[in-house]
């Protein structure tokens, strides 16, 4: 393979605290070690997912403040930023908390 082809083209990576999709963030995930410690550009988030296999996937900046942002019941799904190709088109779904953009929500979970 040449390069890496973006999942998704839309997906505009950036590091702006007030926005999910498309966010710069690093991995420290122990179901996904191959992450940790990389940084990812998040892609969707599902909604509530460690609850319900029933879970939404949201992929708009709309639909993520429609349902109150990212919570620490949700997963996010992320493609890693390769050095040389950029966003990798290959995405993992790591726990909300897992990402350290999302880590602050764990101290709020009750285990």
């Amino acid at each position: 393979m040449k390069g890496a082809i973006p999942l998704r083209p839309d997906v505009q990576v950036h590091s702006d605290l007030t926005r999910v999709i498309g966010r710069r963030t690093r991995c420290d995930s122990d179901e996904h070690p191959y992450l940790r410690g990389h940084e990812v550009v998040v892609v969707a988030v599902l909604k509530n997912a460690l609850r319900t296999e029933g879970h939404e996937y949201l992929t708009t900046e709309d639909a993520v403040r429609a349902a109150d942002g990212v919570g620490p019941d949700d997963r996010v799904e992320v493609a890693p930023i390769l050095p040389k190709e950029g966003m990798s088109f290959v995405t993992s779904d790591p726990r909300a908390i897992d990402l350290e953009a999302f880590r602050f929500l764990a101290r709020g979970r009750a285990n």
